[in-house]
């Protein structure tokens, strides 16, 4: 007799896997990812640290289940955004802002998924991520491309490189401190995607345009 879980074990498993995945987020958010570790995520979801392996048998699989959670909402949060505005280049826009809005509301968070070194198999794991977000903006550079208001160009190199200067100019080793002030916030952002938008080949007056309609707000856009 093959046994079938009730929706009541179904659910209850569900909860529990969320519960260790926002462990391990909180943790990320507050220590970086080498404090990303069994026991003390355990002891943050208030289960037993042998309950966790049954769901991760080894902190690798825990960091990329936390890696993909967060990419996953990330990436969502980009293409909602675009796929709101109203052409291509407003939707690149709209993306980059985004992003870039989310990482500074969470930035200890944004640098322990993306970079921060801790381990080989950490940083195969989120590659991926890195990955899904180059191609969430080749994504939005192709659209633009076809639609005849960005020159033709190589769009996957492009959007590798806008990746970098985003990472970097936000969270990286590189990046200048930023007050926690919403009005330097949405400064940054706003520097952030001009800067992008002139990379790929928008005239000035047109990408301060496109700047300038980004959606207003007391600071960075949601991280949740």
């Amino acid at each position: 007799m093959v046994y079938r879980r009730t929706d009541k074990v179904v659910r209850r498993l569900a909860q529990r896997h969320a519960a260790i995945i926002a462990a391990a987020r909180a943790t990320a958010a507050e220590a970086g990812m080498a404090a990303v570790q069994i026991a003390p995520v355990a002891e943050r979801a208030g289960i037993a640290a042998g309950t966790v392996y049954r769901y991760f048998p080894s902190k690798t699989d825990l960091v990329a289940a936390l890696v993909a959670a967060v990419s996953e909402a990330e990436i969502d949060a980009m293409r909602r955004a675009a796929d709101t505005a109203p052409g291509p280049l407003s939707g690149l826009a709209m993306g980059i802002a985004t992003f870039a809005s989310r990482a500074l509301a969470r930035r200890r968070l944004a640098w322990a998924v993306i970079a921060e070194p801790v381990d080989a198999e950490a940083d195969q794991v989120r590659l991926v991520y890195r990955r899904a977000l180059a191609a969430e903006i080749e994504t939005r550079l192709k659209a633009a491309i076809n639609a005849g208001v960005l020159p033709p160009e190589d769009s996957t190199r492009a959007a590798a490189a806008l990746v970098g200067a985003m990472l970097e100019g936000l969270i990286g080793p590189l990046a200048p401190a930023i007050s926690a002030e919403p009005a330097a916030s949405r400064d940054t952002v706003q520097q952030l995607t001009l800067f992008a938008l002139r990379a790929v080949g928008v005239t000035d007056p047109r990408a301060r345009g496109l700047v300038v309609q980004l959606p207003a707000s007391d600071g960075p856009l949601a991280a949740s």
